[in-house]
């Protein structure tokens, strides 16, 4: 048990108060277990009892649609709205990717990334008028790829079929090894879902929209998690965003009335029958910073022009293949072209991820570059609005210089702030994580704090969703050219603004990532993630 008491009861001292308490120091890391036993890790997977389960097809393989054309609106023909689109949809986004074996130790690893792979994220699917799907909410077991019906509803027929996805939290998955800073990790883990998401939409030709006006206490109704006597005795799950999915031109409204309001069957499973230890104010910081609906803000969009296209290689193969790197070759260094390609991905702009909200963009990459041809190691900055600059200049240290980049496309606004050797302060300020030196670039997601959240509380969740919506980006850019991306949750937060000269509350580093060519251990198996629904023999991984 955490003897540490909570001082801040109002919203936003107690959000500002937990982001402080859950940094790491280089004299001490956050609040967390003191030991793990890993043969007791929480069930990875919730399941429902009791409700009825519909299968979901595996027909993502057959889907035509380029990488490079997601990002471009109507380049890919919307798909009609049927069980077996929903299927592709979750398959491509939340679903297993693969079995992982290496001696008597066995794992699953997703579409969607996760802090530890501990996937706190659950998805619920509600649905209206959908061909071989009863209306209702149901919830999708990753596991077996199937809906689990929750709620069973009739709605007015309208003659159009409609979709609404849910994304909740568990927060234990995470406290269970990372503590007190688990809430963090699940905030960035949403980023990536609601990143895998969007992507996978735009693979079958939709849209995806955070549905604006619904608070935590209405979300939660809708996905059913209010529920008490069907999560009594374990863990709970938090409400966090709902999205409108399904063909372009349609308005990101609520589910109808009725919709999550009929007879509802199943009781949730226990993930972890012998907890060690609680975390008080994960629960705290999680009500200071409930959502309230309001989702955008007065935007001042910036045209930019189309990205830098990723080849032919099919949308399809870059998702279901996106996989953290472990270790990566120290030795190799990527092109200056795919390094401004992959910057060039994370600007704003009409189509897919960014078209999910309609806010201007908070988090801006600082990089530390140590291996791209051509270019000069050392720091870097990407501020991704104009509105941005003047802040960032004012608050980084005074004698960076701001040098514009040689050889940069005019529109990146990519600049220079130091030359030196970065790998070793990299590695240290990442928790002396070697994959922060050996990659070709590391990067801090500084995002727009204080300003945001002392007068919206629930924008203290919403930096994060976007800091893990950049990282959703940079995996899938770097997979689409060969390389590989790994995030980091675990850094000095200081230490790397006291690098940067930031004084005060108004920027902080939210996420960490880094991109290289991975070294892949030979030793681990990766087998079908559906073996008993697939022809897919199980191979070794190669290396990239």
């Amino acid at each position: 048990m955490t003897d540490t008491a909570v001082v801040a009861a109002e919203p936003v001292p107690l959000a500002l108060a937990y982001h402080g308490r859950t940094k790491h120091t280089l004299k001490r890391y956050a609040a967390g277990p003191e030991t793990l036993d890993w043969d007791m890790q929480p069930d990875p997977f919730r399941v429902f009892s009791g409700s009825a389960q519909t299968p979901l097809p595996l027909s993502a393989q057959g889907l035509a649609a380029r990488f490079a054309d997601l990002g471009m609106p109507g380049a890919v023909a919307p798909a009609p709205l049927t069980l077996a689109s929903i299927g592709q949809l979750l398959e491509l986004s939340l679903a297993l990717s693969a079995w992982k074996e290496l001696g008597p130790d066995r794992w699953a690893v997703r579409c969607n990334p996760s802090s530890g792979n501990l996937h706190p994220t659950e998805a619920y699917v509600l649905a209206a008028g959908v061909p071989g799907l009863a209306d209702g909410v149901h919830h999708y077991l990753s596991r077996d790829h199937g809906l689990e019906q929750r709620c069973a509803a009739t709605v007015p027929a309208d003659g159009a079929a409609r979709l609404w996805v849910g994304l909740s939290s568990i927060h234990w998955r995470e406290a269970w090894k990372y503590g007190e800073r688990a809430f963090r990790y699940c905030q960035l883990d949403i980023g990536h879902a609601l990143g895998a998401l969007r992507f996978a939409a735009a693979a079958l030709g939709w849209t995806a929209q955070v549905v604006p006006g619904l608070d935590g206490k209405t979300l939660s109704a809708l996905m059913g998690l209010d529920r008490a006597g069907d999560f009594s005795g374990v863990e709970r799950e938090d409400a966090d965003v709902l999205l409108a999915i399904g063909p372009p031109c349609r308005p990101a409204t609520a589910p109808p009335v009725g919709l999550a309001a009929g007879a509802w069957a199943g009781r949730a499973n226990r993930l972890d029958p012998h907890p060690l230890y609680r975390w008080p104010i994960i629960e705290e910081v999680s009500r200071a910073t409930a959502p309230s609906g309001a989702m955008s803000v007065p935007a001042t969009p910036v045209v930019y022009p189309p990205p830098h296209p990723a080849g032919d290689v099919l949308a399809e193969d870059v998702l279901r293949n996106r996989r953290s790197a472990q270790r990566f070759d120290s030795r190799f260094s990527m092109s200056m072209a795919d390094f401004f390609g992959l910057l060039d991905a994370l600007l704003p702009r009409d189509g897919a991820p960014w078209d999910l909200w309609p806010n201007d963009p908070r988090v801006h990459p600082v990089l530390f570059v140590h291996r791209v041809e051509g270019l000069a190691p050392g720091l870097y900055a990407l501020p991704r609005h104009p509105r941005a600059v003047p802040a960032l200049r004012a608050a980084l240290r005074a004698d960076f210089t701001w040098a514009p980049v040689s050889g940069a496309p005019a529109h990146l606004p990519l600049v220079r702030l130091v030359e030196a050797d970065t790998r070793g302060v990299a590695r240290t300020i990442n928790c002396h994580q070697a994959i922060a030196g050996d990659s070709c670039f590391a990067l801090s997601l500084l995002g727009e704090f204080a300003p945001l959240v002392e007068p919206e509380p629930w924008r203290y969740r919403h930096v994060q969703w976007e800091a893990g919506l950049l990282g959703h980006v940079l995996y899938l850019e770097a997979e689409a050219i060969g390389l590989r991306g790994t995030g980091i949750g675990c850094f000095f937060d200081d230490a790397l603004h006291e690098l940067l000269g930031l004084g005060t509350l108004q920027f902080q580093a939210i996420y960490h990532f880094t991109v290289g060519r991975a070294l892949v251990d030979d030793r681990i198996l990766t087998l079908p993630a559906y073996p008993g629904r697939s022809p897919d023999a199980p191979v070794a991984e190669p290396t990239p």
